[in-house]
């Protein structure tokens, strides 16, 4: 360095970098982990309510919880659709990408209905170890599609997270609750990796969505056409197991929690995937097996291990990691950033902050 060059500057820039670095770990991260616990939370929801439909009352009939909860999140957002005009209104968005809709619809209703089936072939073990499959899925897909940009941190934290879950079902071992059947355990192992795989794609296509467009088409159109794949598919290969159930005030009211808990799931999992990613909030969900296991102590008796605390706080500190350093991501399907930006000015999902 000559006598005459100022450091100052570089100074100044490890001050700034250290300072966003502050901003990051308080505020955002601080949001964005509590909102990943409330997603977390949710999938327990679900997963508490489907236990008890299934144990409780012998209702066996996924396809039927998947279209009541197409059709409330149609409710929810695809008549306001139906109010907007010009580009935003259902019908020119439906004109011009329906076909892409559906087959996200089709995605989206089949990773459902895969985890679901493996059950009755495979053990709780391997859907809990297999359903991981879903991270890599999503940050291949991530880096490849949507160009993100992971650091060497990235892998750490994501390994701490599946050394999380490698204690969890530790835990269900020492504790007894490799529940399920093993008929079939290459079928059933097969299904959940099918499922991951589903799953990764319908997140990542969620993030392109509700980054580049609007969090109201994704869901209004994801409603729109879920309710009828779903419907279409139960009537198909469900509908003697929907006849066959014994109806009561309680049936009603599982099914009603099961769906909200899936529409306050997908109503909130775009906005976290908007402030972080697909990757985090996949990693963000591994707690909920955790969850489960913690409502199941009280509600199912199940027995307390001290390695789901372990795993617990394994998966925080992965997370944590993760979204301490972001992982930015670049244009709209290759475009560039003019490109994509202009595309968003054009949906009116980017407000023109320049300067007069």
């Amino acid at each position: 360095m000559s006598p005459d060059a100022d450091p100052r500057p570089g100074r100044f820039r490890a001050c700034a970098l250290l300072a966003g670095g502050r901003r990051a770990l308080t505020w955002r991260l601080a949001r964005t982990l509590a909102l990943g616990q409330v997603l977390a939370a949710l999938v327990c929801g679900t997963a508490v309510s489907s236990q008890y439909l299934s144990s409780g009352f012998s209702v066996e009939a996924p396809l039927l919880q998947s279209v009541l909860h197409y059709a409330l999140l149609g409710v929810s957002y695809t008549p306001v659709m139906l109010c907007r005009t010009g580009s935003g209104s259902v019908y020119q968005i439906g004109r011009r990408r329906w076909l892409q809709y559906f087959l996200l619809g089709l995605v989206d209703v089949e990773a459902n209905y895969a985890v679901v089936k493996a059950y009755q072939y495979t053990t709780l073990t391997s859907v809990q170890l297999l359903d991981c499959f879903v991270i890599p899925v999503v940050m291949v897909l991530s880096r490849w599609l949507l160009k993100a940009r992971y650091r060497p941190i990235h892998y750490v934290a994501v390994s701490v997270c599946l050394l999380g879950v490698g204690a969890m079902v530790g835990a269900d071992l020492l504790a007894g609750r490799d529940q399920g059947s093993a008929s079939n355990m290459l079928l059933g192992d097969g299904l959940v990796l099918l499922s991951a795989t589903l799953y990764g794609i319908s997140n990542v296509w969620q993030e392109y969505t509700v980054k580049n467009r609007s969090r109201l088409e994704f869901l209004g159109m994801l409603g729109l056409f879920g309710v009828i794949i779903s419907s279409v598919q139960m009537l198909v290969l469900e509908l003697h197991q929907v006849s066959a159930i014994q109806w009561s005030w309680q049936v009603a009211v599982l099914l009603g929690a099961f769906a909200c808990c899936m529409l306050g799931l997908y109503s909130l999992m775009p906005v976290v995937i908007k402030e972080s990613s697909a990757t985090a909030v996949n990693l963000s969900m591994l707690t909920a097996d955790i969850f489960a296991v913690f409502c199941g102590i009280f509600l199912f008796h199940y027995h307390f291990s001290g390695l789901y605390i372990v795993s617990l706080v394994l998966i925080f500190v992965g997370f944590i990691a993760f979204n301490a350093v972001p992982t930015p991501t670049s244009g709209m399907d290759g475009l560039s950033e003019d490109v994509a930006e202009g595309e968003r000015r054009k949906s009116g999902d980017v407000v023109d902050c320049t300067p007069l």
